[in-house]
């Protein structure tokens, strides 16, 4: 049995109670939910929706409020039909039954739902698959039952004791054309490059269906929906399937934490009424993201997601997922006027009990689902326990998202001059985390790629990446935006919880910003791809950005310093910018003076001889080549007869090297 929360964190106690009833609270909804199991319970898709049933074509839809529902379509000319009524059963279940050849694979449907006072066209609560007509931009729901279902070939997925190295990716966005990549062209482009960069996971995002590209696939419309605007379901599952033959896990954001509001697309007005998945009150609208609220205090809204998270799991064999919104399902305020400056707001009352409680029953569903699966929180407000186990009092997430870090580095280049920068202070906020959790440390957030704001790469050089990074020009403040690209990045990785994450193109310094084709830009796709070609041209400098990463990542995958719990910090001389960090085996040295180099520069560290394995000053990564690798240091005991040992190295200004110690031999 771990140890409870409040044993680890002593400041919790106060407020164990609470813990203690919010846990009991979500076993006591698991056991109102099913007579058998969770597992069980969470079987929705398999009921509702089209299923062919012994020689038969049945869908189901639930919609307590609702009088009659009609099937129309092409079929009916896209009007109601006897013929295409369906049956009210009890509960609000609504019930046709067709033969199997009335509809064929493909066929494009809606529903013609009535309810007291009024009556409208629907999308199915249930469909898998939603397509929008070109012309008139209109979504339907289309019928996916092929003849022979997706042969799955990488079916042996079992555990891994491996730190996730998250490589966030956008299908639509990962081409270099101007216009909408596809699963297909994912899988044979893309694939490969995430592979050979060394990465082990995948997160995909906007895969659930959504009306509007641009709103990044937050503005959800049809949860079990894979969006159709980048393919099939089954070129999405041989993405999947071709990632698993790499040795590469997939996992997608899932978003349960609000839904679009569109009535025509979305399930907000579905049976004619607010409350059918959603709050009915002040509630029903999340102001701040002009969305729709789920109430998860319904029995019937926790069928529909924890079927969605197993539904997920099942058809397309993802390895987990990261939640989206966290902190504004598990606030009732969504976390919009607190400071979380005191223990007191994660307990005060303010919180959200029971979308508490659908997260422990959701991380819970995972594992029975799947044993390997992970699950990442989106959460920003740092709530007690979210990344412990649920035994301990816990969530029950694997991870927390280290939301803090990419905002720390920001407010860093934007506020600081580079001589400002304290490397203790650097360490503490990048290294520190709740004890009981995992977590996942990232640079720098797709956010910052948006149109409104910057990337890392674009803070540090500016206009000059235009002009300047080709290998043959001479650029002070390139060569200092890629010094400090680099050291960033090692830090963050060097510092991490438990595992790293990386936006698609940010590895290598993509230029400019996402802006997703909208009015203001004349629907452009311009800015809404990779630009594969730069990294893949040895005349520029992104090839070198892109090789200090598969290096940086290779140095983990090799080493295995993420598995060590702590990082310990040797050295942090504010006066010379210098910052000394152990990890498992390996030291890691950076210089971020901006122009002092350092000779014989002593590093208090474990006696023993040390190698450089990894230095961001090699020329292969765009530096100048001023330091030895060939060189073996020893360290000197800092007094005679003294415990304490320093090792002496050579510094240069604005670079990192990473050195694995080797412990002295024994002499007996």
């Amino acid at each position: 049995m771990p140890e409870f929360i409040t044993e680890i964190d002593a400041f919790l106690k106060p407020y164990a109670q609470t813990i203690i009833r919010r846990s009991e609270a979500a076993h006591l909804k698991e056991q109102q939910l099913s007579e058998s199991s969770l597992y069980d319970f969470a079987n929705g898709h398999r009921y509702y929706g089209w299923h062919l049933q012994n020689d038969q074509l049945i869908i189901r839809e639930w919609a307590p409020n609702a009088t009659q529902m009609y099937l129309i379509g092409e079929f009916s000319d896209w009007q109601e039909r006897e013929t295409y009524r369906f049956s009210a059963k009890a509960n609000g279940v609504f019930e046709l039954v067709l033969g199997k050849d009335v509809l064929k694979h493909k066929d494009l449907y809606k529903l013609m739902v009535h309810w007291p006072g009024g009556f409208g066209e629907r999308i199915p609560v249930w469909a898998t698959r939603v397509v929008q007509d070109e012309e008139t931009k209109l979504y339907a729901a289309q019928l996916w039952l092929p003849e022979k279902a997706y042969q799955w070939i990488n079916i042996d997925r079992t555990s891994k004791d491996e730190v996730p190295l998250i490589y966030e990716a956008h299908v639509g966005m990962a081409t270099e054309k101007e216009g909408l990549g596809t699963f297909a062209e994912f899988t044979r482009d893309t694939l490969p490059r995430i592979k050979e960069a060394g990465y082990n996971t995948i997160q995909l995002m906007a895969i659930q269906e959504h009306p509007y590209y641009g709103s990044f696939g937050y503005h959800v419309s049809s949860l079990f929906a894979p969006s159709s605007r980048f393919g099939t379901p089954d070129e999405l599952k041989h993405l999947v399937d071709t990632a698993h033959g790499m040795g590469i896990s997939v996992i997608m954001d899932l978003v349960h934490s609000h839904a679009v509001k569109n009535e025509l697309e979305g399930i907000g007005l579905f049976d004619g009424s607010p409350h059918q998945f959603f709050h009915d009150n002040y509630r029903r609208e999340h102001k701040a993201w002009d969305s729709l609220c789920f109430n998860y205090a319904k029995n019937e809204v926790l069928h529909l997601l924890l079927s969605n998270v197993k539904y997920w799991l099942d058809e397309f064999h993802f390895d987990g997922f990261r939640f989206d919104g966290v902190t504004s399902m598990i606030y009732l305020d969504h976390g919009l006027e607190r400071s979380f400056t005191e223990y007191r707001q994660y307990f005060d009352g303010g919180q959200d009990e029971d979308a508490l409680a659908y997260l422990i029953l959701a991380n819970k569903l995972i594992k029975e689902c799947t044993p390997h699966a992970i699950s990442v929180a989106e959460e920003m407000s740092g709530y007690p326990g979210l990344a412990a186990p649920i035994e301990q009092g816990g969530i029950g997430f694997d991870y927390r998202l280290s939301m803090g870090t990419p905002d720390y580095w920001i407010k860093l280049i934007k506020d600081q001059k580079d001589e400002e920068w304290k490397v203790g202070n650097i360490f503490f906020e990048l290294s520190n985390k709740r004890p009981e959790e995992k977590t996942i440390s990232y640079a720098e957030s797709h956010d910052q790629a948006l149109v409104g704001d910057q990337t890392i790469i674009f803070r540090l050089v500016g206009a000059d990446m235009y002009w300047a990074m080709s290998k043959k020009d001479q650029s002070l403040k390139i060569d200092r935006g890629m010094a400090m690209h680099k050291l960033i990045r090692l830090m963050t990785i060097c510092c991490a919880g438990n595992g790293y994450l990386n936006f698609m193109g940010n590895e290598f310094g993509h230029p400019e910003w996402i802006d997703f084709p909208r009015e203001g830009n004349n629907w452009s796709y311009q800015y809404a791809r990779r630009q594969w070609s730069l990294v893949d041209n040895p005349e520029l400098r992104y090839e070198q950005l892109n090789a200090f990463d598969k290096a940086m990542i290779l140095l983990q995958k090799q080493h295995s310093f993420l598995n060590d719990e702590q990082a310990e910090c040797l050295e942090a001389n504010e006066g010379d910018q210098v910052l000394a960090i152990r990890r498992k085996d390996l030291l890691f040295v950076f210089n971020l003076n901006p122009s002092q180099s350092f000779t014989f520069y002593g590093i208090s560290a474990p006696a023993g001889k040390y190698r450089i394995v990894l230095n961001s000053d090699h020329s292969n990564f765009g530096g100048f080549n001023r330091i030895d690798e060939s060189i073996d240091y020893f360290t000197r005991p800092e007094a005679q007869m003294s415990n304490r040992h320093r090792v002496h190295l050579y510094l240069p200004s604005r670079t990192a090297i990473v050195l694995k110690h080797a412990p002295p031999k024994r002499i007996f």
